[in-house]
Formats: C-alpha cells, structure tokens, sequence
C-alpha cells in the first residue's frame, strides 16, 4: 500500500487520496481499493488519473458499472480474501 487516506464519507476519502497522489511518484501504475461501495463518481475520478482498476469490498451501482465499461476500467465488487466479481474488463487482470 503506497498511500492511506480515510473520511467518513467514501468521495472524501478518494478525494484525500487524489491530493496526495498529486505528491506521489508511484501514481502511475496503481489502482484503488476501497472499503465501500463503488459509485460512478469513482470510475469518473479513476479515469481522471488514468487509472484502470477500481476494486471494491461492496457491490458497485449499477451506473458506475456501465462507466466503468465505456471507459475501459475495471471494477472489481465483493473483494474478499482469496475472492472476488470481476464486472468489467476483467482480461486486463493478470493470473
């Protein structure tokens, strides 16, 4: 994990997260992992930063899914241990 940031609101936290990105040299090649829900605004923000995976513990809306599509991200939900629902472009995943 290269950058931590939390807030009590989901769009706060990723918000936090994109600042202290701007800082970070590591940007490039890496994704976000999030402890809610995955929201279109999300996959609008990802797409952003020109980042191209977005992984979830919840399921993701159903508005951020078709986003996530057209913008050729993809959107992990339901992130367990050893588990996960690959949504959308799931042949840019390695293994």
């Amino acid at each position: 994990m290269i950058i931590l940031k939390e807030d009590v609101g989901r769009h706060n936290a990723l918000d936090k997260l994109i600042g202290a990105s701007f800082n970070s040299k590591f940007l490039k090649d890496s994704f976000v992992i999030t402890s809610s829900r995955a929201s279109y605004e999300m996959v609008q923000k990802l797409a952003y930063l020109n980042l191209k995976l977005l992984v979830a513990i919840s399921a993701p809306t159903a508005l951020a899914l078709r986003l996530a599509d057209q913008l050729e991200i993809t959107l992990i939900g339901f992130a367990r241990n050893n588990r996960y629902n690959c949504y959308t472009h799931s042949k840019q995943l390695i293994g």
